[in-house]
């Protein structure tokens, strides 16, 4: 019997459609009927492609007994985070300040009002490992709420003052030596051996590595480029790259970036291909620029709706086994390619008969020194066989921040390469977008089945102006910068904190939660706030216009400030910084034919700021042909015929 999520579009709610227990999506029935019967509510947050979320389900939500624990007591409501990131945002700081950590599932308990008075993440159906069961924790809340609810009244208003507690916006700013202190925690917790930064797991953190090789190539660092460069390197010979089928894994559960946790993030993939792409062009090695191409691939084969769209995700788990999808018995690896072709793959590939990932192998290259071997045929069979063997599931709902993180990194892909399938692919996207996510300046979070929810928050704005930026460094068409501005000026009218700086997630007119964050900490991936400071940094070098320049300046004292505790985790505000200190070469073309346009785009710096004008007394052209005229570091260049590759 269906419950109240059966006419959801997100892919993690209709999963729970079936559920036994009486879920509601997030919505003013299930809080009223809450209020009138007096039960506290069961917040469940997590997302389609979450493994543990999963495994909850299975022990917990598709149990009778459980459910009617939760049904009797408890008004139960199911989020997808990423539908409704500003629900997971203020709940997800609710589950850190009780338990230390967060994660999903996450599970908070809270009153008809939305105040929390319990959290955590999974809950194991009978207790084990320290941790309560959940049927066990679900009838002591129902006790206490029914016996002793004061406390727990009591304890929701203390996490509440707790975190509504003023942000520190009056702090003197110090930005002495800023890159210097971050390059050198990065350096601290960098591993020389295997590559990546810390101990198991190894999140990839893409943007960690964005901002490392742009200090770099600023500073002539080759200590810092060689940190990239060996975890780009690692990562790429790794099981965390699906050497079959391309594309990023989520992280490693190893230092080695061999055994990933499977699950496949539209977002992880996009990031990856940013930085793989800026290591190429500072670089110039072929390596990095063939795995941001083999995701691409990927991306566009497996991941992009027939209307344009990108997808969410893919699961780690097939038939309820996490990794299934990715593995392979070295007798399977033999059928496939027969003795001879088999055993030269798995000697490349360190496929074995004991296995190198619980009795079964993931392909690698982690043993190898040869990289450059060509098994396309191979990879073809394996890739076929394995898609006929069992089947992920999609995540097919089209998230706008998302999309538009792909739009940037297949943009810079481009210029980085010069194939024009990534630039078409990227076009096509953003015309979705416009279709289906955008009304006038309004943005749309999220797109499925022919409908669209939830009005844009932050990063929707943020990420898109981003990805109109790169269109237009790509295309060198005005129309994307424009846009660029008026999504980026409509990001601040509805966003911005006046007063102490910074900009919330939420529409401050619009939000429902007891706080509004404004969050600066890049998490998975680069905050709305650092994001929004590249955007400032950015509008500000293409267009000369002071009005970015003071949003660029304000944004980034706001960010120095929140940084200063922990400046390795602000990279995306640290490469803006970086950025607006050192700004990359300024070009004007002076066009002499408007097609001239087609033989120049792509084929410039990476980070160049870059105007078109047609021919002036100003900008006049010389030997009658299209004219560049460079500056940097406040120096003009003699103007020139030729530029870039």
């Amino acid at each position: 019997m269906s419950n109240h999520l059966k006419s959801a579009t997100s892919p993690y709610l209709l999963q729970h459609a079936e559920n036994p227990v009486d879920w509601y999506p997030w919505c003013e029935e299930a809080f009223e009927k809450a209020k009138r019967e007096d039960k506290p509510i069961f917040l469940s947050i997590g997302y389609s492609t979450c493994h543990w979320c999963h495994v909850m389900a299975h022990e917990s939500f598709e149990n009778g007994t459980t459910a009617e624990i939760l049904n009797r007591h408890f008004i139960s409501i199911k989020v997808d985070r990423e539908e409704r990131p500003d629900v997971d945002s203020v709940y997800m700081s609710v589950c850190q300040a009780f338990t230390g950590s967060g994660g999903w599932p996450m599970s908070i308990f809270m009153t008809w009002d939305k105040k929390p008075f319990l959290a955590g993440t999974y809950f194991p159906v009978r207790s084990r490992y320290g941790m309560p069961g959940f049927a066990d924790l679900l009838n002591a809340v129902a006790k206490r709420w029914n016996g002793n609810r004061e406390e727990l009244l009591h304890s929701a208003e203390q996490v509440i003052a707790h975190l509504k507690y003023s942000e520190p916006n009056d702090r003197d700013v110090n930005d002495d030596h800023l890159f210097e202190k971050a390059v050198k925690l990065f350096s601290e917790s960098f591993d020389r051996t295997y590559g990546g930064f810390g101990a198991a797991p190894k999140f990839p953190v893409p943007h960690n590595l964005l901002f490392l090789t742009l200090y770099a190539k600023q500073k002539n660092d080759s200590d810092v480029l060689e940190m990239v460069e060996k975890t780009l390197t690692q990562m790429r010979k790794g099981g965390i790259f699906d050497q079959i089928g391309h594309g990023f894994s989520r992280y490693s559960t190893d230092k080695y970036f061999l055994a990933p946790h499977f699950e496949k993030m539209l977002y992880d993939n996009a990031l990856l291909m940013m930085a793989y792409a800026a290591a190429y062009m500072a670089t110039q090695n072929h390596l990095y620029l063939d795995t941001a191409e083999k995701t691409a691939q990927y991306v566009i084969r497996e991941m992009t709706s027939p209307e344009g769209g990108f997808y969410s995700a893919q699961d780690a788990d097939s038939e309820g086994v996490e990794g299934k999808y990715y593995t392979f018995t070295l007798d399977e690896i033999i059928a496939v390619l027969g003795k001879e072709k088999g055993k030269c793959f798995s000697d490349t590939f360190d496929i074995t008969a004991g296995g190198n990932f619980e009795g079964v192998n993931i392909p690698n290259l982690l043993k190898s020194s040869d990289l450059d071997s060509n098994f396309s045929d191979e990879m073809q069979k394996l890739y076929d066989y394995r898609k006929k063997r069992s089947r992920l599931h999609l995540d097919d709902k089209t998230l706008l921040s998302w999309n538009s993180m792909m739009i940037a990194a297949l943009s810079m892909l481009y210029r980085a390469s010069q194939n024009e399938d990534y630039l078409q692919a990227a076009i096509d996207a953003q015309r979705f977008i416009e279709k289906n996510l955008s009304e006038n300046l309004r943005l749309f979070t999220s797109w499925r089945d022919e409908r669209r929810l939830e009005s844009g928050f932050l990063d929707d704005y943020a990420f898109y102006v981003a990805a109109l930026t790169e269109l237009y460094h790509s295309t060198l068409n005005g129309n994307y910068l424009e846009k660029a501005k008026r999504f980026c000026n409509e990001a601040v009218k509805r966003f911005a904190d006046g007063k102490n700086g910074g900009f919330y997630l939420s529409d401050s007119s619009d939000t429902e939660l007891f706080m509004n964050p404004k969050e600066s900490y890049d998490g998975a991936i680069p905050s709305g706030n650092s994001v929004m400071t590249y955007n400032f940094v950015r509008l500000y070098q293409l267009t000369e216009d002071e009005e970015y320049k003071e949003l660029a300046e304000r944004q980034i004292h706001y960010m120095t400030i929140q940084a200063q505790d922990y400046l390795a985790g602000h990279s995306m505000f640290l490469l803006a910084k970086l950025l607006y200190d050192n700004p990359p070469e300024h070009v004007v073309i002076a066009l002499k034919e408007s097609s001239d346009l087609e033989k120049i785009k792509g084929r410039l710096p990476l980070l160049a700021n870059v105007i078109t004008v047609s021919k002036s007394e100003e900008y006049p052209l010389i030997n009658d042909s299209t004219t560049f005229y460079v500056c940097k570091n406040h120096t003009c260049f003699a103007p020139t015929n030729t530029y870039g590759r």
